[in-house]
């Protein structure tokens, strides 16, 4: 007798047939704490148990991207398993036939190695969550893929990505490869129409997670650019309505680290596939050389002292909102030659101040201001006219110029504001990656707060530590300057 038998119910779930002791077991073992739940309301609250369950036991289903996880869970036990063909069926595509067909599409730029790999690896398995770093040209490989099903007879596909700006990036992106993109695309952000009978929609996630469940039956292949964030509960529900969708891609530069996120992603989308590394890229001269210059802000003793009684909150207000240290961040972008990304966190208490002081005294330099409220073709005419630039300065939040923005004439990017996420710091890092014409290099401008005294560190240089740390795994290259930041 079989202990564990799967079905395939469609292309989001598989379900689960055992005895009720292994269903505790899977219930178990695909249970995660949230990393940070004791601070969640629901959870202040006992209405939360701070666990994501990704095996569902009232009706036994889990993410069919899951399926190896399950293999190996019965392997480990010794129980048996029975799987239906469908769960795992793959595609024969080899390098050649992926190279035949990328001659036909007669593209204006060469296909890295890494491209092909990762070209093929999407083809023959059909769920992939693509790891490939920040300027390594995922929108070509999901371009690759596009054409394949395209030339393959698939009906209609679905490309979701963050923001407004990616979306007209990859209609243009597509252009610039060879695409008709006019004519096969259509663009879906606010206000916009969500029905189309073109080939692929491009769309925010935040224009389309209420649509009804009939909605997502049309779609037989689905792209998620930037899929780190597809954790949040809105994103997964259209992956999971995509239930017609064979192939399923998520594209990102990074994970967040903690498991919880690495199984959701993989649940909806497929195993991780590494395509290359940041590193690789430099090396080969495929990215620019990159160095980061780690600038150590000490404030004077009186406000270490008065530091010590601060929470998180009132810590961040005054960096923020210290006049000194702003002047220091105006002073170090107008000294800085080629164009340059100031990036921050607050647009009323930090965001307009830096800009206004640096506007002030730019003299005839260029220097933009961009966040949330700002339109998106506005935006899209800042990253171009910065292109063409030699000594712009972008005052931008991270919200909307860490991820996503391909701006290959960028020579600096500082870090105005300070932060610990992984993601958002190899995203934001990412910007200035991108090789240009006039460009081989790129500088990070690390801005940390030393406010310590005696024992006591502050919050925010706990957060620089834990940067550091990611340029380590990452193989960056950094150096420490400690400045005094008089009062």
């Amino acid at each position: 007798m079989v202990d564990v038998r799967l079905e395939k119910v469609n292309e989001s779930y598989i379900r689960v047939y055992a005895e009720k002791s292994i269903y505790q077991e899977l219930n178990s073992h695909f249970s995660f704490r949230v990393p940070g739940y004791q601070f969640v309301p629901a959870y202040k609250n006992k209405m939360w148990d701070g666990y994501i369950k990704l095996f569902d036991l009232r009706t036994n289903l889990i993410y069919h991207g899951l399926f190896s996880y399950i293999q190996k869970f019965c392997e480990e036990r010794n129980y048996t398993i029975e799987v239906n063909s469908e769960i795992s069926s793959t595609e024969v595509f080899s390098l050649i036939e992926a190279q035949e067909f990328i001659q036909t599409l007669n593209l204006p730029l060469e296909v890295r190695d890494y491209q092909l790999n990762s070209f093929v690896q999407a083809i023959r398995n059909k769920r992939l969550l693509l790891l490939s770093p920040t300027a390594s040209g995922k929108s070509l490989i999901i371009y690759l893929i596009l054409q394949r099903l395209q030339a393959s007879g698939y009906n209609k596909g679905l490309l979701i990505v963050p923001t407004t700006s990616l979306c007209n990036q990859m209609f243009t992106d597509f252009e610039s490869y060879g695409y008709d993109s006019k004519t096969n695309c259509h663009i879906i952000y606010a206000g916009r129409d969500k029905d189309t009978d073109k080939f692929l929609s491009i769309s925010t996630w935040q224009s389309i997670y209420k649509q009804p469940p009939e909605y997502f039956k049309q779609f037989d292949f689905v792209f998620g650019d930037e899929a780190h964030q597809f954790k949040a509960k809105s994103l997964a529900t259209i992956l999971t309505g995509v239930i017609e969708a064979k192939y399923r891609i998520g594209c990102t530069g990074t994970l967040d680290g903690t498991q919880t996120h690495r199984l959701v992603l993989e649940g909806l989308f497929g195993p991780v596939y590494r395509a290359t590394s940041t590193s690789e890229l430099i090396e080969k001269g495929q990215l620019a050389d990159f160095k980061i210059k780690c600038l150590i802000l000490k404030h004077p003793e009186e406000i270490c002292k008065q530091a010590k009684e601060w929470d998180y909150n009132t810590e961040i207000q005054y960096i923020i909102m210290n006049a000194k240290r702003n002047d220091f961040i105006k002073n170090l972008a107008l000294s800085l030659s080629g164009n340059s990304l100031i990036l921050f966190q607050f647009v009323e208490k930090h965001g307009k101040d830096l800009y206004a002081i640096i506007k002030e005294q730019s003299k005839k330099r260029q220097v933009f201001f961009v966040y949330g409220g700002t339109d998106v073709e506005v935006r899209e005419s800042i990253r171009a006219i910065t292109e063409k630039e030699k000594d712009a300065i972008i005052v931008a939040s991270y919200g909307t110029f860490s991820q996503g923005i391909n701006i290959r004439n960028l020579h600096n990017i500082i870090f105005a504001s300070p932060s610990k996420s992984r993601i958002r710091n190899l995203q934001s890092i990412g910007r200035g990656l991108r090789i240009g014409e006039n460009k081989t290099q790129a500088t990070l401008f690390d801005i940390s707060d030393d406010l310590r005294i005696g024992k006591f560190t502050n919050f925010t240089l706990k957060h620089f530590v834990e940067r550091v740390k990611i340029y380590d795994e990452e193989k960056f290259s950094y150096k420490f300057y400690n400045i005094d930041l008089k009062a």
